[in-house]
């Protein structure tokens, strides 16, 4: 059996970069994708009362950018330093319009990511 103690600090100390590659191995030759945001994680804790909470008050939002606007290069800068992401694959998200920036994360960071965005010149919702 693998050392998995020693596979989990191999994945922690992946860069970004290394990060992406094996993302596109497991997906390419396995079929398998990780789920985006985490949101396998997430589900797992909230039981079968995650309906019921959701209907009093949403605590989780995800912030969709609906259009670049007219500085596109600002937004994309944004986009980079929010995510993480390099500088194709922000580019690529800020093109495609509609896209999650960021999936399942609290009201105050919605907003805070919300304003940067819309200072760079973007159409944002949050859902």
């Amino acid at each position: 059996m693998a050392d998995l103690k020693k596979l989990a600090e191999e994945i922690v100390g992946l860069t970004l970069l290394e990060a992406q590659e094996l993302k596109t191995i497991l997906k390419d030759e396995y079929g398998i994708e990780p789920a985006a945001g985490g949101a396998v994680m997430m589900a797992g804790p909230a039981g079968g009362d995650a309906g019921g909470a959701a209907a009093e008050e949403q605590t989780e939002f995800d912030v969709i950018l609906k259009s670049a606007g007219a500085s596109k290069i600002n937004v994309i800068k944004e986009v980079r330093g929010i995510t993480g992401l390099g500088l194709k694959e922000a580019k690529e998200l800020v093109e495609a319009g509609g896209k999650a920036v960021k999936e399942q994360v609290s009201k105050e960071e919605a907003e805070d990511i919300k304003a940067k965005l819309e200072a760079a010149g973007a159409e944002v919702e949050l859902k």
